[in-house]
């Protein structure tokens, strides 16, 4: 979320829960409705480990074999918990997964604060950040990125928009976004826009939570929020039409796996392994299986 996804954490999360991933199944999103049964019908396939690129991951992570992911759990479909609680799912598990098993390791995804996961990847408390990290200078000063999707900004308001809502005309409304996210800083410099032309400031609500804000939109306690186009979009089909996006996302980058600097070609494993899932399919499945497909890229770069 930001600039089109998450902005860069500040400081350190509290302990993380520790989550192995397990089988898909129904799903949670604590959004307030059901989630469509498709959306995690059956586990993919497993994708053939790559000895190549499985070569390339430094002996510091392949030892143990394990692919150990830092993840806030909290943003469907990207990430989030089933509704056991505990299981963690969604497009970012699915391809995390997959770029596990490319490099012939296991992976478990780790449930973190949005904000304790860069640090966690520079303590090496994890070997890979995925949670919709918008790729950026300010986050490839201390990390590296390896790009798998694009998203933007979208605005999501109650179906029907009753208010006529939209992007430009915000000011005196109440607006939820997640905490720590890029559309926290989008929201308050429409706010200073609203008072600078002398208007009432947005009334802004920040949650800590994606299905927090999505839930205080569809109980009316805010009349619109800002989020990443696949979170947005997701909204919409799991609160059963109690949402709309309003136009068309704005703001739209690349989303990059985190990665500690200075780890050999452990950098070029993880490209090697996302270019090799969108040449044989599996990118594309999972990208369809979560109703993501319009954030689909055909080619992963390493920013460092």
């Amino acid at each position: 979320m930001h600039v089109t996804t998450r902005s860069l954490p500040t400081v350190l999360a509290a302990a993380a829960l520790t989550v192995v991933l397990a089988g898909c199944g129904a799903t949670g999103d604590g959004s307030g409705g059901a989630s469509p049964d498709s959306a995690t019908a059956g586990a993919l396939p497993a994708a053939p480990k790559d000895n190549a690129l499985a070569a390339m991951v430094p002996a510091s992570v392949a030892s143990d074999g394990k692919l150990v992911f830092g993840t806030d759990a909290s943003y469907p479909p990207n990430e989030f918990t089933a509704q056991d609680g505990t299981t963690i799912i969604g497009m970012d598990v699915d391809l995390g997964t997959a770029v596990a098993q490319k490099l012939g390791l296991t992976p478990e995804f780790q449930n973190s604060a949005f904000s304790g996961i860069i640090p966690g990847i520079e303590g090496a408390r994890y070997e890979l950040g995925m949670s919709s990290f918008t790729v950026n200078d300010e986050r490839v000063q201390t990390v590296d990125m390896v790009s798998y999707f694009s998203a933007g900004t979208s605005l999501a308001v109650k179906a029907g928009n009753p208010d006529a809502i939209t992007a430009d005309n915000l000011c005196g409304r109440g607006v939820g976004v997640q905490a720590g996210t890029v559309q926290v800083d989008d929201i308050a410099a429409r706010s200073k826009a609203c008072t600078d032309a002398g208007k009432a400031a947005i009334q802004v609500t920040e949650l800590q939570q994606q299905t927090d804000v999505t839930l205080a939109l569809t109980s009316n306690r805010i009349a619109a929020m800002l989020a990443d186009s696949p979170v947005a979009s997701y909204a919409v089909t799991t609160t059963s039409g109690a949402v709309e996006v309003i136009g068309e996302p704005w703001d739209t980058a690349p989303y990059g796996i985190i990665l500690g600097k200075n780890q050999g070609q452990f950098a070029q494993a993880v490209q090697g392994a996302l270019q090799s899932l969108m040449a044989d399919g599996t990118y594309k499945t999972i990208l369809e299986k979560w109703n993501v497909s319009n954030g689909a890229i055909t080619t992963s770069e390493i920013s460092s």
